[in-house]
Formats: C-alpha cells, structure tokens, sequence
C-alpha cells in the first residue's frame, strides 16, 4: 500500500490516521487512559555463556566487523541514541558500513536526530534507509516533510519508544549505543571519559530487548567500568574507535537564562500565578527543559523557595548549572536526571549521590506500574502552536514543516499542572489557532497558558482559576489571547499540505493521534 491512497480513519481526537503504516496494523487514538493493552511484554531471545568469551573480552577489531557478526542484512531495525547530540559520531558510520555492504530498507530507529545527521538523507534517497521511526529535524525534516522517505515516518515520545520495544511494536534487531567509557565486557557508562555527555538512559530499552546490543567506545578500562548504567551481561561486542562524539557539540548551546524582555516577562509571569494559585510549597517538584524561558522561570521558582524558606523535594528535569546549583545549595533534594545538558550537569551527576540518572523506563513508560511523571506539581513545557481547545502542537512549524521531535513532552502532560509558557507570535505569527496543525497533545492535559499579554487557564481546571481570582490574579480567556496575537498580526494562513501522510504522531500508549501531511510546493 502507498502513503498516496493508505486508509484513514477519524479518531477519537477527531484526526484522520492510517489504520496500516509500513505494512503494520496501527490503533487509532481512543482517548487519554482508554487504551489498555493486553497481553505481554516482548522476550529477548535467550542467550548462552557458552557463546561468549569465558574472559569477558568482547571486543572486536572495528564497527564494521561487529555489525556483520551481529547478521546485519535487508530490512532490520538498527537503533541508536542521542547523547550525544550534535556530536555524534557514529550514527553515520553505521549507515555508511551499512550501504558499503548494499544492505538496503533499513528501520533507523533513533530517538532523535540532530543536523550532524544531515549526510545520512543520501540513504533515504538510495533505498539503504527506508524510513526514520524518530524525530526529524532540520534537513531530515525537510526532506521528510516533502517526501522524499520510501516508508512513513513515526514520532513518538521518549517513554513512548520505551513503550513500543517493551510491547513488541518495534523489534530492535541491532542496537549501537555510542558510551563514552566503557570496558571490554560492555559495561558503560556515559559520566567519565573525554567526550562524557551524562547518562545513557535511553539506551536502556535498547540495550535489554534488542536481538543483539554493541557499544561503541573511545575509552576502554580495565573491567569492571563503574558506574555500569548499561549491563555487559545485554552486550554482544564492544568496538573500540579513535573518537565517539565531538564533545564541543554534545553539551547543549540553550543552557543559558533568556536575555528577551519578553520571555524573561513570560518566566516571571509563569511563576507569579504559580505562586498565587499555591503551585509551589514547601516539598513541591517541578519540571523545566532547557531552553531559555525555562531556565528563567527555574530562577524565579528559586527566589519563591528562598524567601519562603522552602525546598523542593525533586527537580525531574534534563540537568545543567542551575538545578545543580539549586541541589548543591540545599534549595532541592534531588535532581532526578533525564539527560544532561551542560558540564556541570556530568559533574553532579559523578559527584552527587543525590543527583540521581534516570531513564524513559522510570520517568515516562506509559505502560508500567506508574511513573514519576504524574508525580511532578508542575510541568514547563513549550509549544509551536496551541488552539483554543489547549491542543498543543510540538512537532511541525506554521509551515507544516517537521521542527523537531517529541521528545519527553506528551509525557509530562501527566504532571499535576502542565502550563505552556510561550509568546503570543513569533515571526509575527500568532502562536495561538483555531486548530492546530499537528495535535501531539490532547488539550484536557494542558492546565495554563502563559504569554507576554496575559494568562489563560483552561476552563476544566475550575480549582486553578478559583485560587487566581482570589488571589486578584488577573486571567483572559484563550480566545482572548487568540484575538490580541491576530490583532496584531492579522490572522495567519493555514500551512499548504496535501493527502499524502509522511509521518505519524503515536500517543504515550502506542496508538495514532495524528498524521503529518506532505507539504505542498509552491
């Protein structure tokens, strides 16, 4: 069946998605909490000692060595990660050895990309890559969101690509996780070595599910490598290369305060009406990204529990210098790590017994015994567009175009209150719409939005919008805040897109929220 005249079906967001991708029977959105899987985990197939070295040495001479002993050929799924951001260094090799051997219809499956893997769009056009099931940014998602994959793409969230490995909708059969140390057994860990870029948690799933696990290392040590965040006991072969990841572009560049008077009002904003509706309190936890309207609003949120004399209980969060200054200080106790962003960040993490990594598994897998996730007070999160239902897009721009990936964001939409700080436009174009283009978020999970000209709350949480009219607290409405961005910037045009579905967006319990349509060119 061809992307141009799959089967779509309306779904219980009131989205039109495939029922089959890539040959795979798909499930339709059914609501939050309305699907509940039956069944079992996948099984790993069963291993023997017998057919490992009895020494424990596991490495062989190159990467290309260790993917033809692994059986790489036609069609597989080769997974990798990325923590190593734009640094990585390996992800292209993998392919390159891959196109050299004429192997074609690969399954890239890593959770997510970054410009550094521009190169690997000669792949997608020769037939060796037949589709990326990760996010797509950049020139992949321009290439994608224009066409040019064989297969359609898939999106999904970090504990949803758990999710689907644990439940067997996606069979890994050669995991490669780039470690910056490591010894010869494959234990590794991602806190020591010259290219340390913090943990490697979203190697776990990888690493216990795959058919076969290597580990790429520029740093090998004498057994056992301590801290072992990902178990020899998973790993076929190590493989050790001349250098794994550039370590000047694995640490994020966004880790720094915003300077724009509008998002540093955006922040203190965010954190006034979490102050006047009671958010924070002595023992509350928070999540907050990176970016720079997030990092401020972690600054705000400090001044609160210093003048209060308070403590937060947990920051669950990617790590960098502030949290960490906050938990070294005694304003937190714990840092709960999903990655890390900054040098500072690797160093806690080394040092601190109480900085503590984490994985999609423990924070965000929809399918386990709870997650911490539902845990948090309040959740920070962006968005590209929002529409007057609290809808939430994070994946394409107001051009169609793929932005960028999910990552942990439709996660944290179980957080106790979600608020979206974001400006009303951008590229004078308003942010807040009628309907959003790509729904990646339902708007029953979204709690507040936050812009420079004011703050509405969605009307189901009556308990929020109580507290903030008596604490005088001033709100708008959602549609209020619609109208001031097309005041001011006229109302925008709709993305042109045709029928054809590039891609689709799963929902943390595996089943299809929405599609993404090929951009039309002009």
């Amino acid at each position: 069946m061809s992307k141009q005249n799959i089967e779509l079906v309306k779904n219980a967001a009131g989205r039109f998605v495939p029922t089959e991708i890539n040959g795979e029977k798909q499930i339709p959105y059914q609501g939050v909490g309305k699907y509940i899987p039956q069944g079992r985990k996948y099984g790993p197939p069963i291993v023997s000692c017998a057919n490992y070295p009895a020494d424990g040495n596991k490495l062989v001479k190159d990467l290309k060595e260790a993917l033809i002993k692994c059986g790489l050929k036609d069609g597989m799924t080769i997974s990798t990660h990325h923590h190593f951001r734009d640094g990585d260094l390996i992800s292209n090799q993998i392919f390159d050895i891959a196109h050299e051997l004429g192997i074609k219809d690969l399954r890239w499956y890593p959770s997510a990309s970054f410009p550094c893997h521009e190169p690997l769009i000669k792949y997608l056009q020769d037939g060796t890559i037949n589709r990326i099931e990760g996010s797509m940014n950049g020139a992949l998602g321009k290439f994608a969101s224009e066409g040019g994959m064989k297969g359609i793409g898939v999106l999904r969230s970090h504990g949803g690509r758990y999710q689907a490995v644990q439940d067997g909708e996606v069979h890994i059969d050669i995991a490669v996780i780039a470690a910056p140390i490591a010894d010869a057994f494959g234990n590794a860990n991602g806190v020591n070595g010259p290219a340390a870029s913090g943990l490697l948690g979203f190697a776990l799933a990888d690493s216990q599910y795959a058919d076969k696990v290597i580990v790429v290392t520029d740093t090998i040590v004498p057994f056992p490598c301590i801290p072992w965040q990902i178990h020899g006991n998973y790993v076929d072969y190590t493989v050790k290369v001349d250098q794994v990841g550039n370590a000047e572009k694995i640490i994020s560049g966004t880790t720094n305060i915003t300077k724009s008077p509008d998002r540093l009002l955006i922040a203190e904003l965010t954190a006034k009406f979490c102050e006047a509706t009671q958010i924070i309190y002595d023992g509350f936890s928070y999540q907050a990204g990176a970016g720079g309207t997030s990092l401020s609003i972690g600054i705000y949120f400090e001044e609160i529990l210093r003048r209060n004399n308070w403590k937060a209980r947990f920051i669950r969060a990617g790590s960098n210098k502030y949290p960490v200054k906050m938990l070294e200080e005694g304003v937190v106790d714990y840092i709960l790590d999903g990655q890390t962003f900054d040098l500072e960040g690797v160093r806690s993490m080394r040092e601190n017994a109480n900085h503590i990594d984490t994985s999609p598994f423990t924070s965000y897998n929809y399918h386990g015994k709870g997650n911490f996730a539902s845990m948090i007070d309040v959740v920070v999160l962006g968005a590209t567009e929002v529409d007057v239902n609290f809808n939430a897009n994070v994946v394409t721009h107001s051009d169609g175009y793929l932005l960028h990936g999910i990552g942990g964001w439709q996660n944290c939409l179980f957080g106790r209150t979600v608020i979206l700080p974001i400006p009303l436009f951008r590229d004078r174009i308003p942010i807040i719409v009628d309907e959003v283009t790509t729904l990646c978020g339902p708007g029953e999970l979204i709690d507040v939005i936050v812009t420079e000209r004011g703050v509405a709350v969605n009307p189901l949480r009556t308990d929020l919008i109580a507290k903030a009219k008596a604490s005088g607290f001033p709100l708008k409405t959602i549609e209020e805040l619609k109208a001031e961005g097309e005041r001011i910037c006229g109302v925008p045009q709709k993305p042109k897109l045709t029928d054809e579905v590039i891609a689709v967006i799963k929902w943390v319990d595996g089943t299809v929220i929405d599609s993404v349509r090929r951009v039309a060119k002009p």
